[in-house]
């Protein structure tokens, strides 16, 4: 029987331990799985978390930047992602939504990522939510 390979959770320093028994980020082998993902600033001990502003740009920009920090952490880069899912809560910020993404992906060098975009329900205050798969090697 093969040796089995080792799954490593990824909490970077900016993240506050999520709200249930799940990690923000999976490595395994040389795939990286980023739970998804909300605008919410960088954790500051002992204060609850607070999203970045109420725009959808403020949220997605922070947003990026959340995924970003788990990706890093876990050895991979933008350029390593294969799929992303977007989860919006109001159909209306769909074009808004891609203008923001195309914008912060423009200097991208390889192909951009599959990407699916649903909408959902996020707690009060909340626009948007990201996850992500990367392949790392």
């Amino acid at each position: 029987m093969a040796d089995k390979l080792e799954k490593t959770a990824i909490t970077p320093s900016t993240h506050t331990a999520p709200p249930a028994k799940f990690s923000h980020g999976v490595r395994k082998g040389n795939l990286l799985q980023v739970a998804g993902q909300v605008g919410f600033l960088p954790a500051v001990e002992g204060q609850a978390p607070t999203p970045a502003g109420p725009s959808l740009r403020e949220q997605t920009l922070q947003t990026f930047a959340n995924v970003k920090a788990i990706l890093e952490e876990g050895g991979a880069s933008w350029e390593d992602v294969m799929m992303m899912r977007v989860y919006l809560t109001d159909v209306d910020h769909f074009a808004e939504m891609n203008a923001i993404y195309n914008e912060y992906f423009a200097d991208l060098k390889e192909a951009p990522s599959a990407r699916t975009t649903v909408y959902v329900g996020l707690p009060a205050g909340l626009l948007i939510e990201i996850d992500a798969l990367a392949v790392l090697g």
